[in-house]
C-alpha cells in the first residue's frame, strides 16, 4: 500500500503570505495537492502542517485525508518529512511505501503520482523519483525500507540527500514540469501566466 505524504507546514517567508493558499485555476495549490492526490492510486494521503495551521486548515478540512500538525515546522523540511512518516508508522503499519511530495508544485497531477508507483514496480528498485532540469527531486516514492533513513534526516534536509545516496536503487520517472514551483511572488505571477 502507498502514502502519500503532502509537506505544507513551511511559513513561505520569502512570499510573504502562506503559499499553501494561493489560488491557481480555481483552487489553491494545497486543494490541488490534496485533490490530486485523492485522485490517484495512494491508499492514504496525509498532510503535514505547521506554520498558519488554523488558516491553511481550512482549504482541506472537508477533505478525506489525514492532517498531522508539525510543531517542530522551523527546524526545516526534515521535520516535516519525520512528523509524517512517525504518524504513518504509528497509524497504518500496513503501508509499505510514501511518497512525498510538496505542496507548490502545481502541475503534479494524479498521473505522475501514479506513474512512480507502476514505475517503481516495474523498476523493482527502491526509488522512484521525478526527474526535471538535470536533476532528481519530488514528488518522489521511497520504499518502507527507507523510512529508518528518513526518520534521521536533520534541519533543512529534503530526502533529496537520501535519492543522490541510494542512486543504484532509483528509477527516474520524467516529469518536465516539476521545475516549477513557487516561493517568490515572481515565481507566482509567472505561473498566472502559464
Amino acid at each position: 500500500m502507498t502514502a502519500l505524504l503532502i509537506l505544507a507546514a513551511g511559513s513561505s517567508s520569502r512570499l510573504g503570505q502562506p503559499k499553501q493558499k494561493l489560488f491557481y485555476k480555481g483552487k489553491s495549490l494545497l486543494q490541488r495537492a490534496v485533490d490530486e492526490g485523492l485522485a490517484s492510486d495512494c491508499s492514504d494521503v496525509l498532510i503535514v502542517l505547521g506554520a498558519n495551521e488554523e488558516s491553511v486548515r481550512i482549504e482541506i478540512d472537508q477533505k478525506d485525508v489525514r492532517i498531522v500538525v508539525n510543531k517542530d515546522w522551523e527546524k526545516g523540511m526534515s521535520s516535516s518529512i519525520k512528523c509524517g512518516i512517525n504518524a504513518l508508522i504509528k497509524n497504518k503499519p500496513e503501508i509499505s511505501q510514501a511518497i512525498i511530495m510538496l505542496c507548490d508544485q502545481p502541475f503534479v497531477d494524479a498521473e505522475i503520482l501514479n506513474r512512480l508507483i507502476t514505475e517503481k514496480q516495474l523498476s523493482g528498485k527502491a526509488i522512484a523519483a521525478c526527474s526535471y532540469n538535470n536533476t532528481l527531486g519530488t514528488p518522489v516514492l521511497f520504499d518502507g525500507i527507507f523510512f529508518p533513513e528518513l526518520l534521521s534526516l536533520e534541519g533543512q534536509q529534503g530526502a533529496k540527500k537520501l535519492v543522490f545516496n541510494n542512486q543504484d536503487q532509483v528509477v527516474s520517472v520524467p516529469f518536465p514540469f516539476g521545475n516549477i514551483d513557487i516561493d517568490t511572488m515572481e515565481d507566482y505571477e509567472k505561473l498566472r501566466e502559464i
